[in-house]
Order: C-alpha cells, then structure tokens, then sequence
C-alpha cells in the first residue's frame, strides 16, 4: 500500500474510533458508489451521518477542511444520494466532517465539524 494510502487509512481509523467514543453506530467504512466513495457511515441517535475524514500531517499549508471543496461536495452529494436510495432509508441525514492531524507516531489533533451544509 502506498504510504499517502496508509496514512489516510490511519486518520479514518482514528476518526472512527472518535467516532464510537462519542457513542457513534459505525454502518460502514470505505463505501463506494462508483468512483464516488463515503469514509464512513453511522448513526447518531435517529439520524444517518456521512462522515468525510481529512488526514493531513499539519496545517502550516492549509486547514484540511478547504480540502472539501465544491467538486468534492458535489460527489459527496450525490454518494449520500445513492446510499439513502439503495439502502431504501428514511431517516434524517446530515454531512459530517473530521479533521485528523499529526503523524502516525502520535495521539493526532481530531476536529469534528457536525451538520455541514451540503445543499
């Protein structure tokens, strides 16, 4: 595996074991709907959260947020769209995301921004 690969795969990891501490259901990691994928898919209470995860070694550059940007939404868009259809889900759903800073020799900086507007 690639080492950026392994890296990213080390920040979802965390991002979903933060997740589960803040009483997150996990449903599923690394969906894919095409070449559109969703990081991770859990329940918070009553409602479906697609989670995108950004894992960056530091914010010198940029905040890994602004890595989510209009084309990035767009294709998060329409994989939510595809996951609710498929899985025949009528439950609220909201667009999560969580930021996981540091390196892998580390307990990393974790950010969770809920309820990101995605329409």
């Amino acid at each position: 595996m690639a080492l950026h690969n392994e890296f990213g795969k080390w920040g979802e990891d965390f991002a979903a074991a933060f997740l589960r501490e803040q009483g997150y259901v996990i449903l599923e990691r690394d969906w894919h709907s095409g070449h559109r994928d969703i990081d991770i898919v859990a329940v918070d209470g009553q409602t479906i959260v697609f989670v995108e995860v950004k894992t960056r070694r530091n914010r010198m550059y940029a905040e890994p947020e602004e890595a989510v940007d209009d084309e990035k939404m767009r294709n998060l868009r329409q994989a939510m769209n595809h996951y609710v259809k498929s899985h025949h889900l009528e439950k609220d759903v909201r667009l999560d995301i969580v930021t996981v800073t540091g390196d892998m020799n580390s307990f990393p900086d974790i950010r969770h921004t809920k309820d990101v507007p995605f329409y």
